[in-house]
């Protein structure tokens, strides 16, 4: 049987924390979280239970302070208790407000109702008190008509104190540590907390810590900064997501330790634990219909939160039939060519209160089609990532989000999720969206195509290009470049997308038929005159963002051609 040093009375929150994490362990009870750890650090208790954070309350700073200062044990554990206080008084439920005085309670407890206390209480003396027990016993034997006390409605109770409001609190819950001897292995969802010893002063440090964090595409659950009180410096606390044997976390720390802070020992281990969620989330399981990388990136990434995900495809053994029976959501990512037949085979699979997101680079057509094949009670957003499963993060990448008026709290989540990774989110209407893609990839794509043709059919030498072209016509070519290495499916289904998109490539097409009228005919005026109108068109601010970019780009070009690299 193991030992676990909490904090009193017997019921008290910790107590029930501790009962939840270990039903059967021997309790060692204190009144003050340093007289818990002196006996879980002198070897009286197994693992010690201390709370360090409330909804309402925030972090508890007194508690940080004593686990930084451990030598010996790790954090391994956590559990979220909601906390349910009542307000009680030894005349009960016939008392008149207005005689109440004193309020006592312990002083976590007083600062979790300072709103309460404030708006119903402006008048009383708050009273906090180090053994909750004692203070009861004695009101409760005095006879203290002019005090009342805050505390579960159990305690209330178990002294004989009548109530005067239940649940006085809500939305109240309190995360308790696990402190044990060794270091937790990893469960495949972890955090890590580590902080800092005392650091010298250096502008930029804050920022340069996290940015080792966000290059790795990893997420900061809380981050805390206090000077130490001995000797005045910065002291950083930081839990991430990931357990300190995952190869991607340990390099970003030893990067911190060695290039950032540049101090040995700087960081220590507080230790690594299954990650806590103090929000409530409403998906269990994802399902996707389609194998192929991006379903794996995004399922990799759902899992990493703490999702189910089953993935399914032509081949599989599960099939999708029965993998929708199993899910909250169903993602359909398929080629854009087949998503829409994908829609029609296995929408009216879906029942009432799952969503269907639809990972899809074509909008109007497919939104409808799946408002045809699902029932009302289904969930719909359409979603497009601007990006492949090379990329290591979605930060700072951009996604469409398409939303329906059967976009719900499912929808809501997921898109929280692409929030939660630095996604660039925006919104768009369907028709806008397919205008809007067309604008920034049917487009584009369409052009590096032609390009090549072009190059073809006049035999141009492709390694002749960079000693005939300016930096700006640059552009054109490694775009084209970028189209022809990868996958031409994947352009092809881009090309021959429907909607409003398609009237982007035929009005380009019309206008370049008639600047190359203009420029055969020796017309400089006219196209002069065109020239200034799209540039009143475009705004001035948009101009210089734009050029800005483009002249950082073209120092990029002129080291790579400087050094040859066109040739290579």
């Amino acid at each position: 049987m193991i030992s676990i040093a909490t904090q009193g009375p017997a019921g008290s929150d910790s107590c029930q924390a501790a009962r939840q994490y270990a039903p059967d362990a021997r309790l060692l009870l204190f009144n003050r979280i340093a007289d818990i750890l002196d006996a879980f650090l002198g070897g009286a208790a197994d693992q010690a239970l201390v709370p360090v954070y409330n909804t309402r309350e925030g972090e508890i700073k007194e508690t940080f302070r004593l686990v930084s200062q451990l030598e010996q044990g790790y954090w391994i554990d956590n559990v979220v208790l909601p906390i349910h206080l009542s307000l009680g008084a030894v005349a009960g439920g016939g008392l008149d407000p207005s005689t109440i005085k004193i309020i006592v309670g312990r002083s976590s407890v007083l600062r979790q109702c300072d709103e309460y206390l404030d708006r119903h209480f402006p008048l009383a003396t708050m009273m906090a008190v180090q053994d909750i027990e004692a203070a009861l016993t004695d009101i409760r034997t005095s006879d203290r008509t002019t005090h009342a006390v805050i505390e579960s409605e159990t305690l209330l109770k178990k002294h004989g104190i009548p109530l005067i409001a239940r649940e006085v609190v809500p939305h109240n819950r309190t995360r308790f540590a696990v402190l044990g001897k060794d270091l937790a292995k990893s469960s495949g969802y972890d955090a890590t907390a580590i902080i800092t010893r005392p650091l010298r002063d250096r502008v930029g440090m804050l920022a340069d810590i996290l940015g080792e964090f966000t290059r790795r595409g990893i997420n900061i659950l809380d981050l805390q900064t206090e000077n130490d009180i001995k000797t005045q410096k910065l002291r950083i606390y930081i839990e991430a997501e990931g357990h300190i044997d995952d190869t991607v976390l340990r390099e970003a720390l030893t990067r911190l330790e060695k290039s950032v802070i540049q101090e040995s020992n700087a960081i220590k281990l507080l230790g690594s634990f299954p990650r806590v969620d103090m929000r409530v989330k409403q998906i269990k399981a994802f399902g996707f219909i389609g194998s192929g990388a991006m379903s794996r990136w995004f399922a990799s990434r759902l899992e990493n939160e703490g999702y189910t995900t089953y993935l399914t495809g032509r081949t599989s053994a599960l099939r999708p039939e029965a993998m929708i029976e199993m899910v909250d959501v169903v993602v359909i990512c398929v080629p854009i060519s087949v998503t829409v037949d994908t829609i029609r085979q296995y929408g009216r699979h879906l029942r009432d209160g799952q969503a269907l997101i639809l990972l899809a680079g074509e909008s109007e057509n497919t939104i409808n089609t799946a408002f045809a094949a699902t029932s009302p009670g289904v969930e719909l957003m359409l979603v497009h990532n601007l990006w492949g499963p090379q990329a290591l993060t979605m930060k700072d990448k951009n996604a469409s989000v398409v939303r329906t008026a059967r976009s719900g709290a499912f929808c809501s989540e997921f898109e929280a999720f692409l929030y939660k990774h630095g996604a660039d989110i925006f919104h768009d209407s369907p028709s806008r969206h397919d205008l809007l893609t067309g604008m920034g990839q049917k487009l584009p794509t369409t052009i590096s195509v032609a390009l090549a043709m072009t190059l073809a059919r006049h035999q141009i030498d492709c390694l002749d290009i960079s000693s005939h072209t300016t930096l700006t016509s640059l552009y054109g070519i490694l775009a084209m470049a970028r189209v022809h290495i990868q996958n031409p499916r994947t352009y092809a289904e881009i090309m021959a997308t429907s909607g409003d998109g398609r009237k982007i490539v035929r009005s380009f097409a019309e206008n370049l038929l008639h600047l190359i009228d203009l420029a055969e005919s020796g017309n400089i005026n006219e196209l002069c005159r065109i020239m200034e109108a799209n540039r009143n068109f475009m705004p001035s601010a948009f101009l210089q963002s734009w050029m800005k970019q483009a002249k950082a780009v073209d120092e990029v070009l002129s080291l790579s051609a400087n050094k040859g690299d066109w040739d290579s």
